[in-house]
């Protein structure tokens, strides 16, 4: 019996309850054939043991024993199932096999067929079929055959790019560079390989910029944490500092409201012992003024005639403690404390932004004619006189600004300006874009983002209209950051680690430049110079 027919007669050794192979094959008196196992759970949920297959009910129940012939079957039909591979999903079958395909083992191109194992025998051995060409089995045989002379594809003409048979160069492609399929496919093998390397280089990049992201993710992430701690401390600190404080101004209330009714309680004891003895002479009083007994009365007078001596209550008063101030005072104390902490929230957030500073310097192209820049470039201000200046297109015509040399258009920079003894001053930072002739309007609108002295102490934020900000001491040095990302623009008074000003929620699509103005001179008053200076961390 061919491994064929073994496979096509599989189902004969089907166990009929779990529909597999048999396992331990016993038979019931009635001759059916069940998994020794299987039998056994059967008849353990059900009320009469009988066979599931013909219902013949048995009673008492049979004994069972393996049936040795049908395991030694089953055996030998597993053996031949294992040497015989049925083909599975994606694989090519044997065109030959009826009722279950096994695995191809080769592909002929003269019968257009495949064939296992057992019907490639044939090929092999018959001298007719041993010329045939054979090659791994694939599907779509007929694709492998010319459609014009029903001959195998075994050429390439590189002429039009196409498969062709033996035949076709002297018919359909003379004078064709004509080739091999071997030939061909070692060219085109060395061009995906080539392909190979570039997809595996872009693998790489992709997995550098997935381990890039999810780095960011991280640090991301470590900073959110870290910043949660640090406002949950905070925060927590406030709370406590509000709860102090409030405890504190009810323990004053109280305090004098004690104090105030520790004296009335004073005042009310004296004054009930005095009313006590009044009324206790009273009563002496009344009952010598009714007696009959006229001696007792005339020796008793003198001491009773007189009303009992007792303090002058005239001036004295209780008075509800004055309260005013208590909670003014206690909120002051309380925003002091406020204001200690806010310092130093401050010094750690500009401890932070100076982690990003940036060297800058500025681009003598774009400054105003009247401008002069040192020759480091880091200094500028304002002369008397009108240079000529080299035309350049970046260069502004009207208003005495110049811009950094440096431009941004991700992540974060940091730098500081000396803006100490000027009365007047521009800072900020400007869109690569912004016009620069003629009047300008400075604001975000217009691409700019930026604060400025004016009259010594007024200071204002350009938002579009300027915002007055109210300082509690000039700055001497300025620190400008920018998160691009964050849309962020934030101005430190560098020395007192105060936030000047932030603006938020700005929206940045092209590169950034620092921006200075050192505005006029106006006489000498407004002479002294903007500095970038190297930046030190806060102590």
């Amino acid at each position: 019996m061919s491994a064929a027919r073994n496979l096509q007669s599989e189902y004969q050794f089907l166990c009929s309850i779990c529909l597999d192979v048999f396992t331990d094959p016993v038979s019931t008196p009635c001759g059916h054939n069940f998994c020794k196992n299987c039998i056994r759970q059967n008849w353990t949920v059900t009320v009469q043991c009988q066979c599931p297959m013909c219902k013949e009910t048995f009673n008492p129940r049979p004994y069972l024993r393996v049936n040795t012939f049908i395991s030694e079957m089953v055996a030998e039909f597993r053996r031949s199932a294992q040497h015989q591979q049925v083909a599975k999903p994606g694989e090519v079958p044997c065109d030959i096999c009826t009722g279950t395909k096994l695995k191809a083992l080769k592909s002929c191109l003269v019968c257009l067929v495949s064939y296992c194992e057992t019907h490639l025998e044939p090929h092999l051995t018959a001298s007719g079929l041993k010329r045939h060409q054979l090659i791994d089995p694939v599907e779509n045989l007929e694709g492998r055959m010319c459609t014009k002379h029903d001959k195998p594809l075994e050429l390439f003409c590189k002429t039009d790019q196409t498969c062709v048979c033996m035949h076709c160069p002297a018919l359909n492609h003379k004078m064709h560079d004509v080739v091999s399929l071997k030939e061909e496919s070692e060219g085109k093998k060395a061009e995906l390989g080539k392909t190979e390397a570039e997809i595996q280089q872009m693998i790489q990049t992709k997995r550098q910029k997935l381990q890039e992201i999810k780095h960011s993710v991280k640090l991301s992430k470590e900073d959110a944490d870290r910043e949660k701690a640090e406002g949950v401390l905070v925060f927590n600190f406030l709370m406590v500092s509000v709860q102090r404080g409030l405890k504190e101004l009810i323990d004053t209330i109280e305090e004098k409201q004690r104090t105030t009714e520790k004296q009335a309680k004073g005042f009310v004891k004296e004054l009930e012992q005095e009313i006590s003895e009044l009324m206790k002479r009273r009563t002496e009083v009344e009952q010598l003024s009714r007696s009959e007994d006229h001696l007792h009365l005339l020796q008793s007078f003198p001491s009773l005639k007189d009303a009992p001596p007792t303090k002058d209550w005239t001036g004295v008063s209780v008075r509800a403690p004055s309260y005013e101030g208590t909670v003014v005072r206690a909120v002051a104390q309380l925003e002091e404390t406020l204001s200690k902490e806010m310092k130093k929230l401050f010094e750690s957030e500009l401890k932070r932004v100076q982690q990003y500073a940036v060297d800058v310097t500025l681009d003598p192209d774009t400054a105003h004619p009247e401008l002069i820049l040192s020759e480091d470039e880091k200094q500028v201000n304002h002369g008397h006189v009108r240079k000529t200046a080299p035309k350049k297109t970046g260069r502004f015509s009207h208003y005495n600004f110049v811009l950094g040399k440096q431009s941004f258009s991700s992540g974060r920079f940091y730098f500081e300006v000396q803006v100490k003894d000027k009365t007047k001053w521009n800072l900020g930072v400007a869109r690569e874009s912004i016009n620069r002739k003629g009047e300008i309007t400075m604001s975000p609108n217009e691409g700019y983002w930026t604060i400025w002295l004016r009259n010594r102490n007024e200071y204002r934020a350009l938002v579009g209209p300027s915002v007055r900000l109210s300082l509690k001491s000039r700055p001497q040095k300025v620190g400008v950051f920018v998160d691009y990302e964050e849309g962020l623009v934030s101005f430190y008074d560098v020395d007192t680690a105060a936030l000047i000003y932030s603006f938020t929620g700005c929206c940045f699509t092209e590169k950034l430049l620092p921006f200075f103005s050192p505005c006029r001179n106006d006489g000498g008053t407004n002479s002294t110079p903007l500095i970038i200076s190297p930046v030190s961390l806060t102590a």
